[in-house]
């Protein structure tokens, strides 16, 4: 079954971290371009970040650049979100997804597998 796992997420307080990590089972991700995206209730999902599929080529939404970070490490199958001095605003669920993008990326909501999602909440 192929699945994508999320985890890493909850709570923290303002300008703490977290490190998010997104793992495959039943195919390599290797083949896919992976996107962090979250959503909070009401609102649209949102792309916060994605990687290529050999990590060569990223992209980072405006509201979280120079806090966020995307990786992958391609021998363990996941990829990573780092987190860093964070907001209350960037409460969410994140979520991972995979989507075959040739050389580069895309922070569109629209892949090929969603995983279901890690809570993530930033209070004092």
């Amino acid at each position: 079954q192929l699945q994508l796992v999320e985890s890493g997420g909850g709570l923290v307080q303002p300008g703490g971290s977290l490190r998010l990590s997104c793992a495959a089972s039943g195919f390599n991700l290797d083949s896919y371009a992976i996107g962090w995206f979250r959503q909070v209730p009401g609102k649209v999902r949102e792309g916060v970040s994605c990687i290529s599929s050999s990590g060569g080529s990223t992209k980072i939404a405006d509201s979280v650049k120079g806090r966020f970070t995307i990786t992958r490490d391609n021998t363990k199958n996941t990829v990573y979100l780092q987190m860093n001095s964070l907001k209350p605003e960037d409460t969410a669920v994140y979520y991972c997804g995979a989507r075959r993008y040739g050389s580069s990326c895309s922070m569109e909501p629209r892949v090929d597998y969603w995983g279901k999602g890690t809570l993530v909440t930033v209070s004092s």
